[in-house]
């Protein structure tokens, strides 16, 4: 498992436990797991986003921490601030992270995020022009998308 992983893992085990809240430090976190401080920071500002339905607090210093929120959102609204957070043009890789996100949090079904991470990958495109694959990809996402509510 990469550290990456692994960080994700154990803060996501940490909100499990305790209802959507969990308060860590950087450097005992990176202790713990083995890692740079940096590498916390990472996975936090790349898998813990507002996107993805998370709000991230810190305090820098001596007894700082870092406080990771996951905000509770109707299945409606949290596809529609999808949809809305999207814009023209979206990339292979934000659409799984998204996808993935939805349906980790419950908000879609597994089937149905194997379906929308088919129709969206980068396989589906190979004979689109290069220069309007992502815009089609958003165009497509958002409509995958509404069919969830």
């Amino acid at each position: 498992m990469r550290i990456c992983d692994a960080v994700a893992n154990y803060i996501m085990e940490l909100l499990e436990e305790s209802d959507g809240y969990a308060e860590i430090q950087r450097n005992e976190l990176a202790n713990l797991i083995g890692c740079v401080p940096s590498q916390i920071n990472y996975v936090i500002t790349s898998r813990f986003t507002p996107e993805q339905g998370y709000i991230v607090e810190s305090r820098r210093g001596g007894g700082g921490y870092i406080k990771i929120i996951r905000k509770k959102i109707s299945k409606s609204s949290a596809i529609m601030h999808i949809i809305n957070s999207i814009g023209e043009r979206i990339d292979n890789v934000t659409c799984k992270i998204m996808t993935q996100n939805l349906a980790e949090r419950g908000i879609i079904s597994f089937d149905s995020a194997k379906l929308i991470l088919c129709a969206v990958s980068d396989r589906v495109y190979v004979s689109v022009p290069a220069e309007i694959r992502d815009s089609l990809r958003a165009a497509l996402f958002k409509n995958l998308l509404l069919t969830q509510l």
